[in-house]
Parts: structure tokens; C-alpha cells; sequence
């Protein structure tokens, strides 16, 4: 994976999560849940470490933007004080 920069979380509430999984349809299906949840730059497709098992992938969150209403029910008390100002 290409080393995370200081743009990619240059404020409390930006997250690099980088994936392993064993298979494209399982590291994508987890990016989805993020997506489901948080404002996220996704990964289209993830790569194959030669010699490494499995896929990874890397996406960013936006923890400061929610998506859709389900999103707040279980949001950290931070953000949604921050949602409610």
C-alpha cells in the first residue's frame, strides 16, 4: 500500500482504513458497510500483494459526515454533537 499522507487526515475526523481480506467480494463488501455509514472515498477495485494471501484495498472516511439517518443513531456522541451545532 502507498504510505498514508498528512492530506488524508489532516483533522480529527478523517480515517485511512486500509482492508485485507481474502477476496475482492469480502473487502468490498466491508468498504460498502463503511460507505453505508460515513461520507467515504472508495477503493473501485484492490490489489494483490505478490507473495502476500488475499486482496486489500484503501478507502477514507469522513467521520464528520454521516450518511443518512441510520448513520446518527449510532453515531460516537462527538459527532453527533458536532451534527447538532
Amino acid at each position: 500500500m502507498d504510505p498514508t499522507h498528512e492530506a488524508h487526515v489532516n483533522r480529527p475526523g478523517m480515517v485511512v482504513v486500509d482492508v485485507a481480506a481474502a477476496d475482492d467480494e469480502t473487502a468490498l463488501a466491508f468498504q460498502q458497510l463503511l460507505a453505508d455509514r460515513w461520507a467515504t472515498s472508495s477503493a473501485e477495485r484492490t490489489t494483490h500483494d505478490v507473495g502476500q494471501p488475499g486482496v486489500r484495498l484503501r478507502c477514507y472516511l469522513d467521520l464528520d459526515q454521516p450518511v443518512g439517518s441510520d448513520a446518527l443513531a449510532d453515531a460516537p456522541p462527538q459527532v453527533l454533537a458536532e451534527v447538532q451545532q
